[in-house]
């Protein structure tokens, strides 16, 4: 019953994330930028454009960008997780994890991070139905018969210390911001149009803590670690085609980037990516090949 309920839910997901992604690509108006005063009196560029009309236009070209790994990376992810998982595989069951993780962590932010727009409702639909299903695909999980697979074979050493690693860099990286506006009294220069700084909150309160517990039960050899990574190295896989889709659309819609502005984050995106796919096909390959659920 719970396999039947998960594989409905994740059609679900699938049939709203069509509609989601594909609306916030395709569809255009005849707006166009605009300057606009912020709360704080900043003047920041509108994207004035299609569904994210009311966005900066940092925010609205680069969530198209989104959009369009979503569309031709995300639910082919998903749909082949789901048929996996539906032949009762433990390697389906882990991937679903991992793809269930990824659109939950992409709708949370666009719930939250994104101005109001007419498909609100549907990103909140997409965060509770992939919120929800992940947490009954874990509680259907049979987690010691999983976890079993990991407690060697694997270079533990390496994978932990990547995944610490991760989080410290995830941190620096994030802090910078809050802490050089709580110094100076200005706003974050990422701020843009918004009132606070949502996607900093969201990996500094979640992604960063999950990341050193889960690398520090691996150098443990803690099996467990591994059912926490392997979500987060699904995302991060994800954000290597992300981070370089915004950051063309940023720059078709006439966003200035220094060359060491775009070339610095999709080439550390690219490193962290290639070691995260080392480490799940490590991981799966630790699962026998057809075994049951």
């Amino acid at each position: 019953m719970a396999n039947s309920i998960v594989v409905r839910l994740c059609g679900v997901i699938v049939l709203l994330a069509i509609v989601a992604a594909g609306t916030g690509l395709f569809l255009y108006d005849e707006g166009k930028p605009y300057a606009f005063t912020t709360v704080r009196g900043e003047t920041v560029n509108i994207y004035g454009q299609g569904l994210y009309h009311y966005d900066s236009l940092m925010a609205g070209s680069g969530q198209r960008g989104v959009d369009f790994v979503v569309l031709l990376f995300g639910i082919p992810l998903l749909v082949i997780a789901m048929l996996r998982y539906r032949r009762h595989t433990v390697r389906g069951g882990l991937l679903l994890i991992g793809a269930l993780s990824y659109f939950l962590y992409v709708y949370a932010s666009q719930s939250f991070g994104m101005a109001f727009n007419a498909l609100f409702l549907v990103y909140v639909a997409l965060f509770s139905t992939s919120f929800y299903t992940l947490i009954l695909l874990v509680a259907t999980t049979n987690v010691p018969q999983l976890i079993s697979h990991f407690s060697d074979g694997l270079p533990h050493r390496a994978i932990g210390t990547f995944l610490v690693t991760s989080g410290l860099l995830t941190l620096a990286i994030w802090l910078e911001a809050p802490l050089r506006s709580l110094f100076t009294s200005q706003p974050p220069m990422l701020l843009g149009h918004s009132t606070t700084l949502f996607t900093h909150a969201l990996d500094l309160a979640i992604i960063v803590p999950a990341a050193f517990i889960s690398g520090m039960f691996v150098l443990r050899r803690d099996p467990r670690g591994y059912l926490i990574a392997f979500p987060l190295l699904v995302i991060i896989v994800m954000l290597v085609p992300t981070i370089i889709s915004m950051t063309v659309c940023q720059l078709y819609a006439g966003i200035v980037f220094t060359t060491a502005e775009w070339v610095g984050p999709i080439t550390g995106f690219l490193v962290l990516g290639g070691i995260g796919i080392w480490i799940i096909k490590k991981v799966l390959c630790r699962i026998p090949e057809g075994e049951g659920a």
